[in-house]
C-alpha cells in the first residue's frame, strides 16, 4: 500500500511517539498555532487528488524549528453531509498516526504534529503526507468519492484562518444544545485515541461532549450510522443507576468491554465517584485540591503552574493514556456550557481556580453570584488560594450545596486536628484584639473560616484558657 510513498503506512505506527531530539519540524502543539479543518463541499468545488501549500515546504525549514500549521480538507460525496465534518475530522489523528516517523496528537486548534529526521532524509514533503492522508480516507471511508487538501505553513495565513475554524466548531458544538441526557435511548462512543490510549473509553452524549472537544452527541450519532465498523459506535444507555452522577449500566458494559476489564463502571457527572476515563488528547484538566475541598482547572494553552505546583503537562501525564484515578479528571471544553457539569460534586460552585486562558473561554458559563469569587494564576499557591476563597467567602468554605437537588455536598472548611500552634494564634489574636473579633480580620490574619476559628476558641474554652 505505501510503496508508492518514502515511508512505510500501517496501523502498527500508531502510538508511535517521535522525541524532542529526533523531530526534524514541529507543526502546531505548545509554541505555535495550528489547526485542522474538514469541510463538506459540493462535488464540483471539489478536484480530487489536489494539493496546495501556502507557505514553505519540508526542505525549506530549518531543522529543529517549530512553525505555524493548518491544514484544511475538501470532501464530496453523496452521501455526505455537513454534520459529518467534525467526525471526518478527528479520523486525521487516526489516519496520519498510520504514517512512519509522523506523530499527531490533539485536535481542531490543539494539534501537535512532529515530522522525524529520518523521514525528510527520505524525501517527504507536505505533499507525501497529504496525499497519504487522502489515500487512506478514500480506501477506509469509501463514500469519499472527492478529496483535496491545502496545507498552510505561513504563519500570518494561519492566524488569518483561524479565527473562521473557531467559529465553525462552535457553530457545530451549539447542535444539541437543548437536547439533553435523559430526552435519548442512545449514547455514543469512541476509541480512537486507543493506539496512545488503551483503556480510553469515551462516551459522549448530549450532556457531555467528547475530551478532545471534536466530537458532539450528533457527530456521534452520524460517524455510527455511516461508518458501524470505524471507531464510533453506539452505546445503549441501559437503566439509569444515578441521574445525578449519570451513572448508567450501557456506559458500565461498555467501558468495561471496551477497557479489556480494566474498569467496570464509569460515570458521566462526577468528579470523584467512577470519573470518566482520561486520555491525554482531553483539552481541560480538572485536579481536586483537598486543602481547600475545592477543584481548579487548566487548558492545554496555560503555560504555567496551577495552585499544586504542576503543570498542563505534569498533569496530564498522570492522568491521561485512558485511566480513571479519583483527582483528575480530562474534559473538553464544551462540557462547562452543559447543565449537568460534575453535577454530582457541585459543578462550577466547587470551582475554586481557572487559568485565565480557560476562563476567558468559558466566562458566559460562569454563574454571577461566582464570577469574583473564583481564582486565576494570580492566586498561586495554595496558603494564597486559601485567603482568597476566606476574603470572597466561596461555598467551599461554608459548604457547597449542588444545585441538581438543592442537598449540601459539603461541610465547608473545619480543622481535622487543632495544633498547638493554631491554639497560640488564635489566643494571641484574641488578646490583642482585646476580644473585639472582625471575622474579616481573621480570615486574612489566621487564615481560618468563621467555623474553623470558632472550633478553636471552642477548644481552648474547655482547655480553660479563655473564659465565654
Amino acid at each position: 500500500m505505501a510503496e508508492e510513498f518514502p515511508f512505510d503506512i500501517s496501523p502498527m505506527y500508531e502510538g508511535e511517539r517521535i522525541r524532542g531530539k529526533d523531530f526534524y519540524v514541529e507543526l502546531g502543539g505548545p509554541k505555535k498555532p495550528g489547526f485542522e479543518l474538514v469541510r463538506v463541499a459540493p462535488m464540483d468545488e471539489v478536484e480530487d487528488g489536489k494539493f496546495t501549500l501556502i507557505g514553505p515546504d519540508v526542505p525549506d525549514i530549518p531543522e529543529g524549528s517549530s512553525i505555524a500549521f493548518a491544514q484544511i480538507y475538501k470532501v464530496a460525496g453523496e452521501k455526505l453531509e455537513e454534520a459529518l465534518e467534525g467526525v471526518l475530522e478527528r479520523r486525521v489523528h487516526d489516519f496520519q498516526n498510520y504514517i512512519q516517523g509522523f506523530m499527531h496528537l490533539n485536535q481542531r486548534y490543539d494539534i501537535w504534529l512532529r515530522l522525524s529526521k529520518e523521514d525528510v532524509k527520505k524525501g517527504v514533503t507536505f505533499k507525501t503526507i497529504a496525499d497519504a492522508t487522502m489515500m487512506l480516507f478514500r480506501n477506509e471511508l469509501p463514500f469519499i468519492e472527492k478529496m483535496e487538501a491545502i496545507y498552510i505553513t505561513d504563519e500570518e495565513k494561519v492566524n488569518e484562518q483561524i479565527h473562521e475554524a473557531k467559529e465553525i466548531y462552535k457553530k457545530r458544538d451549539e447542535r444539541t444544545k437543548g437536547l439533553h441526557d435523559e430526552d435519548v435511548d442512545t449514547f455514543y462512543g469512541c476509541t480512537l485515541c486507543q493506539s496512545f490510549a488503551p483503556t480510553s473509553c469515551c462516551c459522549v452524549s448530549p450532556d457531555r461532549i467528547s475530551l478532545c472537544g471534536a466530537i458532539t452527541w450528533a457527530d456521534g450519532r452520524a460517524a455510527a450510522k455511516i461508518d458501524p465498523e470505524g471507531p464510533n459506535f453506539a452505546i445503549p444507555k441501559g437503566e439509569c443507576i444515578n441521574p445525578i452522577t449519570g451513572e448508567y449500566t450501557g456506559v458500565s458494559d461498555m467501558v468495561k468491554e471496551k477497557s479489556g476489564g480494566a474498569y467496570d463502571r464509569m460515570t458521566l457527572h462526577s468528579f470523584f465517584d467512577a470519573p470518566h476515563t482520561s486520555c491525554g488528547c482531553f483539552e481541560v484538566i480538572g485536579f481536586y485540591i483537598p486543602e481547600v475541598d475545592g477543584i481548579g482547572w487548566v487548558d492545554r494553552d496555560f503555560p504555567g503552574k496551577a495552585p499544586n505546583g504542576l503543570t498542563f503537562a505534569n498533569m496530564a501525564g498522570q492522568a491521561g493514556g485512558g485511566k480513571q484515578i479519583v483527582g483528575f479528571l480530562g474534559v473538553g471544553i464544551g462540557y462547562f456550557g452543559s447543565e449537568k457539569f460534575i453535577q454530582a460534586d457541585g459543578g462550577l460552585y466547587r470551582t475554586v481556580w481557572l487559568a485565565s486562558t480557560l476562563r476567558k473561554r468559558i466566562e458566559e458559563n460562569i454563574p454571577e453570584d461566582l464570577k469574583d469569587k473564583i481564582a486565576d494564576e494570580s492566586i498561586p499557591d495554595i496558603d494564597s488560594l486559601k485567603k482568597f476563597l476566606l476574603k470572597v467567602n466561596h461555598p467551599v468554605v461554608t459548604g457547597v450545596i449542588r444545585k441538581v437537588d438543592n442537598k449540601q455536598i459539603t461541610e465547608g472548611w473545619t480543622l481535622k486536628k487543632i495544633t498547638g500552634k493554631i491554639k497560640n494564634d488564635v489566643l494571641k489574636y484574641i488578646e490583642e484584639s482585646g476580644g473585639d473579633i472582625d471575622l474579616d480580620d481573621v480570615a486574612d490574619k489566621l487564615a481560618l473560616s468563621e467555623k474553623q476559628f470558632m472550633q478553636v476558641v471552642d477548644k481552648l474554652v474547655e482547655e480553660g484558657y479563655i473564659e465565654m
